[in-house]
């Protein structure tokens, strides 16, 4: 706690003025333009490495960036991740979703774990809530995970996208760099967008292309940030090569 209030107090002496300033700006019109989901890992500070500021972006984090399934919640059962989707997308008339994922994961080594009966048991499960909460809301990016497993991770998985009627293909991992769990943060963080767009008050605004979802992945080992391109069906570095190409994609189908 101490770090914290030192913290604090050299935020009082530098970037205090500065923040205060900014929040006078968009203090009667703010224009966020995205929710942005993820990991509550400490190593994830989003407004950090997308150069973000004030007013930017809604973030959403949690253990293991996971928006549960609307299939989950009856009558007025539910949790923060779809109120966020409520207030960021319709309230506050957002455009664009995006769900980011990372390496080395707490949550997704837990989640790999959870494919022990014994380690996923319903004792197991009571004493601890983050089993409890990757079992519920996590089992469907573990089950796609293993139809990867069983090809050999060389196969392609399918997954709904906005509609239905909309799916996208996606290679985790074809050059094989990452690690059994990182491949499954992959698949996890794709899921996520399935599970978005299974929410009926999403529905109309993403029919209409007026809502757009999106996956990012982070290797805190690298600083590399992967964007999902459904047009290359895979995760792709964003960087000096690959920007051009990715923005056009982004402009053609998003905006």
């Amino acid at each position: 706690m101490d770090r914290i209030l030192r913290g604090i107090m050299k935020y009082r002496q530098t970037d205090r003025k500065k923040m205060v300033e900014q929040f006078e700006v968009v203090r009667n019109r703010p224009e966020p333009k995205a929710v942005f989901f993820t990991c509550m890992d400490s190593r994830m500070i989003p407004t950090r490495f997308t150069e973000t500021n004030v007013g930017d972006m809604f973030v959403v984090r949690n253990a293991g960036n996971l928006i549960p399934h609307s299939q989950h919640f009856l009558d007025e059962a539910t949790t923060n991740e779809p109120a966020a989707l409520e207030l960021g997308c319709i309230i506050n008339d957002i455009r664009h979703i995006i769900v980011c994922g990372h390496s080395d994961c707490k949550a997704m080594n837990l989640l790999h774990s959870l494919q022990c009966q014994e380690f996923s048991s319903q004792k197991n499960r009571r004493i601890s809530p983050l089993r409890a909460w990757l079992s519920a809301h996590a089992y469907s990016s573990l089950t796609k995970f293993q139809q990867l497993e069983v090809s050999g991770y060389h196969k392609p998985l399918i997954f709904q996208a906005e509609t239905p009627m909309r799916k996208f293909v996606a290679y985790i991992d074809p050059e094989d760099k990452f690690s059994v769990t990182d491949k499954l943060s992959q698949v996890n963080c794709l899921q996520q967008l399935q599970n978005i767009a299974s929410y009926g008050f999403l529905k109309r605004r993403l029919e209409r292309h007026e809502l757009h979802i999106h996956a990012l992945w982070f290797d805190i080992y690298t600083g590399d940030i992967y964007y999902f391109s459904r047009q290359n069906k895979r995760f792709v570095d964003i960087n000096e090569v690959t920007f051009n190409m990715l923005e056009k994609e982004v402009l053609k189908y998003y905006s």
